[in-house]
């Protein structure tokens, strides 16, 4: 069983949509279509149904299966009965299809109304216009105008055939005088050429022809409106009379004539426009011109255009039930209407409907516009409007428009439109709804973009973009660079981009340009523009040139160059620089610099140099590179225009003068090789100069007086000749020593430290040369309490030749000082003199070591050292104090006149104050600087607190530790080693005193495996006590026996046992009483064989040692803080 394909009709051919039947001519017309079944044909004329077959009198062909037929006529007329619109139908059992509209004309035979032509008389110089007026024709004519012997009518600027046939005459001659003007029609549909009855033109001469202004003889109005189809030529035309002959001009107000579309003929009275498009609405002016004046006439032209398809309707094949969507897009100027047919038969009344989708949603920002589309259909064509939730329309608000396909248009969009929206489509058939959503988000915002920037070659810029996005939208930053996205540009050296950063490193000239952030969602995009400019020193200047090489005879050149690139800072000035390089090779010389706007100059040079230049250019960012080197030019040589400089006579020895001079550079040479002739005579005796040429720049008189005035001149010399008359130098033979020494005057002393020495001049006659000044020398004999026996250290003053005095400061007070002053010259010094003199005394430096002792609640034991410099007799110290924690400013001070005294006592203070001390060393000028320490009593820092303490202990040793507590004053205590059991057995030991910043105290002497019950006693008054068990092994007493060299001896040991506590520091620590030997003046701490560490706590009092020892003294240290070993370390102290 087959299965049979049905297929709709389909017109495969057609006739044209105009079709001309000439009197020769069938009348045929075609139309041919497929389809299955058979397709059925039919015809129109007119909208009435035609049939071919039936017309009488006519032989009728019609092709079987075709709707195609023609018609032979009986006369040559016939085919004017058939005229009409012809449209042709085919049909089967699935619809009908149908021809386009077919124009069916018929021509008949072309003849020239007869008509009685009468002779056109005009005079000389008018305008004349002889008409042709040819028969109507479908097709376009050709015009000719000819003679009677068949030539043609020459046509010029002043003759001319019109578009309608006539023929125009500017302004008649004689020459013009003829009775034949013939207009010729061809017809090439019928291939008929007719003619008209010839014209006789008769011309009347006149001795005087009128000038006279343009006038249009077409078009006849100052205006007109044509209508141009668009893809079709225009033609536009203009044809005046006048005398003389007027020229046409054509002009488009609205715009530039398209050239390459516009053609002018026929003597530019024509001006011919190809492919007509919307662009070419608008006024085309012509303009006609004499010399007496002109006419102008205005075409106004509208392009319209044909209809055609943008989309035209595709055949589909659709199911049951299903919707069938048929696009019928067209365009046209003016809009094309647009109607439908079912099977041929006009769609007149179809229910409306809408083809767009219902529930859309669309997503648009605020201040952007939002487009909802509605695409309704139907017939009549609906109407379409929008509505809001109330039913109400949207169109009341002025941002709400519609467009004539249904979209509504919403700008300006704000937060509040979002919502739902709807669209109702209706005609007199249904009314249809649908809603569109709309979501409007937060625009896309830069807050802060990048900015223009100007920076310099080499250096880094950052570009910042601070933008806010709607949080429910996916976005992205890019960077772009003149319009190309930076990624894309791949250098990751010179681009880093981060956290909405731009950084572009090591910055050249090619990186200058706009780089713009751009800020995007699927919604907008918005970008921030900055400009970069890159600045610095300029380029190299690229050329030189040198010119005006006839002027190297009066040495000069001219110098030209091109401009340097000026990298974004005006150049402001070039530097010329010049090279020799037979006598400098690679070393360059300035030979100026001119303005930054100047190019060329003509440089004065040397004579003799071999000139290679170069040219910098200079802007505010310095240099840039020089130029290539310019070719090598060479002055000719001549006399030398300089003198040497500088030029002295000097003795190096007692009877010679040697004169010197600075040479003269190379440059200034003027030729190759120079010399120099050097004359001198004694000043002031006009004889004879002495001279000698040299090479040198030196040359020495020998056989002189000693220090002889010379008149001295120097003159340059090279082969061409000499320089100008040199000017005369005095210059001085040898010097000797000086033979005389300044006369002291008595030292007057300025104060404590400062001394004023003065002297009196030197014979100029002793000096023996030029005098330079005096030297003075002086040094510290000793303190006028005793003298000095170590090393001195010598003082120098420089004083100038004219002053006889000077100021000598930083002096010690109360010393012995020897002072000597020299006279000195170039040769060196002279005898000196000398004497000694002493600074009265001064006040004392501060005193030493000031330390605080707790005695009670209500006393404090201050102990002191004098100051290392007395400067002057000690004549006691001056206490002063005051509590601090009172509120009280209130000072007390006393006197202490003994100036023996070492420590004082104070009583009656607070239990509960802390006090600061300030003791001050006096002499008999007074006071002098003063030392402070803070502090209070025992009841301020509470009862003794022995922290950690702990014992450990050897054979015969014991070591007891302790941590000083925080702000406990110092204070002097027993610790006394009881042995516990048979007595008789055991030596007792006496109580040794401790002071407690010590940290620690080792008992030497204990008996091995003994236990010792150990207390600590103030005043009687137990503080501590605890027990230690020493070791048990048994060694002979020698060998127990501590060696000399690694133990103190007994009189410095901390720990010696006295019934004076007062006595009971050694010599190696800040005694409590002062028995050691104070460090003052008199003493170096050199001595010591190192450096005193001495420590103190915040209120002054002792917690340290000394570090150093005397040469004499062990290394093993003093007993209370044990020798230096594995069980006595000597770190204990903080």
């Amino acid at each position: 069983m087959s299965c049979v394909v049905m297929e709709p009709p389909i017109i495969t051919e057609q006739s044209p949509r105009r079709v001309v039947v000439f009197p020769t001519d069938d009348v045929s017309l075609k139309c041919e279509a497929s389809g299955k079944p058979e397709v059925q044909f039919r015809w129109t004329r007119d909208g009435i149904l035609f049939k071919p077959r039936e017309e009488l009198g006519m032989i009728v062909n019609q092709v079987p299966h075709s709707g195609s037929f023609s018609i032979t006529g009986n006369s040559s007329n016939f085919a004017q009965s058939f005229q009409g619109t012809y449209r042709c139908f085919a049909s089967n059992k699935l619809g009908t299809a149908m021809s386009h509209e077919i124009q069916l004309m018929a021509e008949g035979t072309p003849k020239w109304p007869k008509e009685t032509v009468k002779p056109v008389e005009v005079e000389e110089g008018e305008s004349v216009i002889l008409p042709c007026h040819p028969p109507p024709s479908a097709e376009p004519l050709r015009i000719y105008w000819m003679n009677s012997k068949i030539l043609h009518i020459k046509q010029d600027e002043r003759v001319t055939m019109g578009q309608n046939g006539n023929l125009y005459f500017a302004n008649v001659l004689t020459s013009d005088n003829h009775s034949d003007y013939i207009c010729h029609a061809h017809f090439p549909g019928t291939r008929t050429i007719i003619q008209k009855e010839p014209i006789d033109l008769r011309v009347k001469a006149t001795n005087s022809m009128m000038d006279r202004k343009p006038h249009l003889l077409f078009p006849t109005n100052s205006s007109s409106h044509l209508v141009a189809l668009q893809g079709q030529p225009l033609i536009l035309e203009c044809i005046a009379e006048g005398f003389p002959t007027p020229t046409i001009k054509w002009l488009r107000p609205s715009g530039p004539m398209p050239a390459d579309r516009v053609t002018y003929q026929n003597h530019n009275k024509t001006l011919q426009l190809l492919n007509v498009g919307e662009e070419d609405d608008g006024e085309y002016r012509c303009l006609a011109e004499n010399s007496l004046g002109s006419d102008r006439h205005a075409y106004y032209v509208t392009v319209e255009a044909a209809p055609y398809w943008l989309h035209k309707p595709q055949s589909h094949l659709y199911g049951p039930g299903e919707t069938a969507r048929l696009d019928c897009q067209v365009q046209g100027r003016p809009q094309p209407e647009v109607t439908w047919r079912i099977n041929g038969i006009p769609v007149e009344e179809l229910p409306a409907k809408i083809l767009t989708p219902d529930n859309e949603t669309y997503m648009a920002v605020q201040g952007s516009t939002a487009y909802l589309l509605c695409k309704a259909f139907g017939a009549p064509v609906p109407s379409v409007q929008w509505l809001d939730r109330e039913g109400k329309t949207v169109l009341q608000d002025e941002r709400f428009f519609p467009y004539t396909n249904g979209t509504l248009g919403i700008r300006d969009l704000q937060t509040n439109d979002t919502g739902h929206y709807f669209c109702q489509a209706a005609n007199d058939q249904s009314n249809v709804t649908i809603v569109a959503n709309l979501q409007v988000k937060d625009a896309t915002r830069i807050m802060q973009g990048p900015r223009s920037a100007i920076e310099k070659r080499g250096s880094r810029v950052m570009f910042t973009c601070q933008a806010s996005f709607d949080p429910s939208l996916q976005h992205s930053t890019t960077w772009r660079r003149d319009a190309l996205d930076l990624q894309e540009l791949g250098d990751s050296d010179k681009y880093f981009i981060e956290d909405e950063r731009l950084v572009i490193h090591s910055l050249d000239y090619s990186d200058q340009g706009n780089y713009s952030c751009v800020a995007s969602t699927k919604l907008d995009v918005v970008e921030s523009r900055a400009e970069l400019l890159v600045v610095g020193s300029p380029g190299p200047v690229p050329q030189l040139e040198l010119s005006d090489h006839h002027l190297l005879k009066q040495s000069q050149v001219r110098l030209s160059w091109s401009p340097a690139d000026d990298h974004n800072a005006p150049i402001e000035k070039y530097d010329i620089e010049f090279e020799d390089k037979e006598m400098a090779p690679e070393k360059w010389y300035s030979l100026g610099k001119v303005p930054g706007n100047q190019t060329s100059t003509t440089l004065k040079l040397s004579p003799y140099v071999h000139y290679t230049f170069r040219v910098t250019a200079i802007n505010k960012y310095g240099p840039g590179e020089p130029s290539p080197d310019s070719e090598t030019v060479v002055t000719p040589e001549a006399a030398p225009e300089k003198n040497p400089v500088d030029v002295k006579g000097e003795g190096n020895e007692t009877n010679n003068m040697v004169i010197t001079w600075k040479p003269l550079r190379w440059m200034d040479w003027n030729a190759p090789q120079v010399q120099y002739r050097v004359q001198w005579r004694p000043q002031k005796m006009q004889g004879a100069w002495q001279e000698q040429i040299v090479s040198d720049p030196f040359l020495v008189v020998s056989n002189t007086s000693t220090f002889v005035p010379y008149e001295i001149k120097v003159q340059t010399v090279n082969s061409q000749g000499k320089g100008p008359e040199p000017q005369i130098t005095i210059g001085y033979s040898g010097e000797d020593y000086p033979q005389a020494s300044p006369l002291l005057e008595p030292v007057k002393a300025l104060n404590s430290s400062t001394v004023l020495v003065r002297w009196q001049s030197v014979d100029p006659a002793q000096v023996k040369g030029h005098l330079r000044g005096y030297n003075v020398t002086y040094w510290w004999e000793g303190s006028q309490r005793k003298h000095n026996k170590r090393h001195v250290h010598k003082g120098h003053v420089v004083v100038p030749a004219n002053a006889t005095s000077t100021i000598l400061g930083g002096l010690r007070p109360y010393s012995s000082y020897w002072v000597e002053v020299q006279a000195f010259n170039g040769r060196g010094l002279g005898p000196a003199s000398g004497m000694t003199f002493n600074t009265p005394e001064g006040v004392p430096g501060h005193p030493e070591a000031l330390h605080l002792e707790c005695q009670s609640d209500t006393s404090l034991l201050l102990h002191w050292q004098p100051p290392l410099s007395h400067n002057g007799v000690l004549t006691g110290y001056v206490l002063s104090y005051q509590p601090l924690n009172d509120g009280s400013k209130e000072q007390l001070s006393f006197d202490l006149p003994d100036p023996e005294l070492r420590t004082h006592n104070l009583t009656n203070l607070s239990p509960r104050l802390r006090y600061r001390f300030q003791l001050q060393a006096t002499t008999r000028e007074g006071p002098g600087e003063a030392i402070v320490r803070e502090g209070g009593t025992m009841a301020l820092s509470g009862m003794p607190d022995f922290g950690n303490i702990s014992a450990m202990a050897g054979e015969n040793y014991s070591v007891v530790s302790w941590v000083p507590k925080e702000g406990q004053c110092n204070f002097g205590f027993q610790i006394w080693f009881k042995a516990l059991g048979d007595e008789k057995l055991v030596a007792r030991l006496p109580p040794q005193y401790v002071s407690y910043n010590q940290s620690s105290y080792t008992q030497w002497d204990l008996q091995p495996d003994t236990d010792y019950e150990i207390q600590l006693l103030k005043e009687q008054v137990l503080l501590h006590q605890m027990a230690v068990k020493t070791n048990g092994t048994v060694k002979d007493k020698e060998d127990t026996q501590v060696d000399s060299e690694a133990r103190p001896m007994k009189d410095e040991t901390f720990g010696e046992y006295s019934d004076n506590e007062e006595k009971a520091f050694g010599s190696s620590q800040p005694s409590l009483n002062g028995d050691i030997k104070p460090l003052g003046s008199d003493d170096s701490l050199a001595d010591y064989g190192g450096s005193v560490d001495v420590q103190f706590n915040e209120d002054g009092s002792f917690i340290g040692q000394y570090s150093g020892k005397k040469e004499k003294e062990v290394a093993g240290g003093n007993d209370s803080s044990g020798a230096t070993s594995p069980i006595n370390p000597a770190g204990t102290l903080e």
